[in-house]
């Protein structure tokens, strides 16, 4: 390493010392953004110096973060983005055997004295990080009689190992796969998370169908599917097999936040299947929640389809009122039917601490957006009917359109 970059003054560096933060996540969550925004500004002009510190930051983050409340899992997550994005750094960086081999030791050492853990995470990257199948292939001899050990058929003997996924990755890496899957047959419990590297392995050699009986095979209690269903896409796409990964795992694997980022999801990755085959599908997968699909298939300009979704199953007024307001000039027509269905639901007492305002919202839009293809009269006496049968939570909606409608 270069007196330069030796030199080279790391602005993070003071901010992350031993129990440099108290119980509250975000102003470190801030700190880590900044650390990563300051090293990758830097890989922009020399990847070896940004390397070393993405080293520095990790090895520091553990003993700096211990005394901060992680039961919201947020600081958990930034750690790991953090994670996710130095590690290329640090494994493409042109570093020379000297300092590779410096860099893994202080990785190790911090993972090892990691107790929380927060960099956990490093240990799925440890292949890529050795940068070569050799060093990987070194670090594999030396990790795995201590991970025989913590597998060993002895209970007494048997044990956790911090550095599982590091033996795993680093067996991946340095191409020993068959090596790999007999290792893996020897472990006490199928895990997703140990079994992935078989996935892998099994792929790199050019059988992708037992690829695939393999994932299936390591689905256990506390797995997640919807990972084991990504691989399995993966696999299959990458087969050229589109109609197959999405009828098998499309949906499920696609799965993320809101039904409306989950249709996106699917739909982004198969452009190839209509929107509307999607929406149906997805709704079929998720038996009396049709409702919660309105946002997604009004995003995707199916109207009609959305209207026959807010009408099978609950669906939020509040989502639905919204649609009646945005869409009362553009297409008053749907933007009509969409405040109605709020109403229906007002009525019927769905909706989470609904207030006034959002009763009256839904009958003002409604109307407004009646106007516009000159149907106001019998719209306003369908709300009446709506009305009339007002069961939700002290009659709200009748006590705020009661009068107006000559209910009261």
């Amino acid at each position: 390493m270069t007196r330069q970059r030796a030199a080279h003054t790391w602005a993070f560096k003071p901010r992350f010392r031993r129990q440099a933060f108290g119980w509250r996540s975000q102003p470190a969550i801030q700190r880590i953004r900044e650390a990563v925004s300051e090293i990758k500004k830097v890989a922009r002009a020399d990847l070896v110096l940004a390397g070393e510190g993405a080293v520095l930051f990790l090895e520091r983050a553990s003993p700096a973060l211990e005394n901060i409340d992680s039961s919201s899992g947020a600081i958990g997550t930034a750690v790991n983005h953090a994670i996710e994005a130095l590690t290329p750094i640090i494994a493409q960086a042109p570093a020379d055997a000297a300092t590779r081999d410096e860099w893994l030791e202080r990785l190790w050492d911090a993972c090892a004295q990691d107790d929380i853990p927060y960099l956990e995470g490093i240990g799925g990257h440890w292949g890529e990080l050795c940068a070569s199948p050799d060093v990987a292939s070194r670090w594999a001899d030396e990790l795995m009689p201590v991970l025989r050990t913590a597998w060993s058929p002895d209970a007494d003997r048997r044990g956790y190992f911090k550095g599982t996924s590091h033996c795993l990755s680093a067996l991946l890496a340095a191409q020993r796969h068959e090596e790999l899957l007999q290792l893996l047959e020897t472990a006490p419990f199928r895990w997703w998370n140990d079994r992935q590297y078989g996935v892998s392995a099994l792929c790199a050699m050019g059988r992708p169908a037992e690829a695939i009986r393999y994932a299936e095979e390591s689905r256990g209690l506390n797995d997640d599917p919807r990972a084991i269903g990504h691989a399995c896409e993966e696999i299959l796409l990458s087969s050229g097999c589109v109609d197959e990964a999405y009828g098998r795992y499309g949906l499920l694997a696609n799965q993320v936040g809101t039904n409306l980022a989950w249709f996106r999801a699917v739909a982004k990755k198969y452009p190839n299947k209509r929107p509307v085959d999607i929406l149906t599908d997805l709704a079929k997968l998720t038996p009396g929640d049709e409702g919660k699909w309105f946002a997604a298939a009004k995003d995707a300009g199916l109207y009609d389809e959305a209207l026959a979704l807010a009408r099978q199953s609950p669906c939020d007024p509040r989502t639905l009122g919204r649609a009646a307001r945005d869409f009362a000039e553009k297409n008053p027509a749907f933007a009509v039917q969409a405040g109605l269905t709020s109403l229906h639901w007002l009525t019927r007492g769905y909706g989470y601490e609904i207030t006034s305002a959002d009763v009256w919202g839904a009958y003002a839009e409604t109307l407004r957006a009646a106007e516009g293809i000159g149907a106001v009269e019998d719209t306003r006496e369908r709300i009446r009917q709506l009305v009339v049968n007002d069961s939700s939570v002290g009659q709200i909606v009748t006590t705020v359109l009661g009068r107006i409608l000559g209910l009261r």
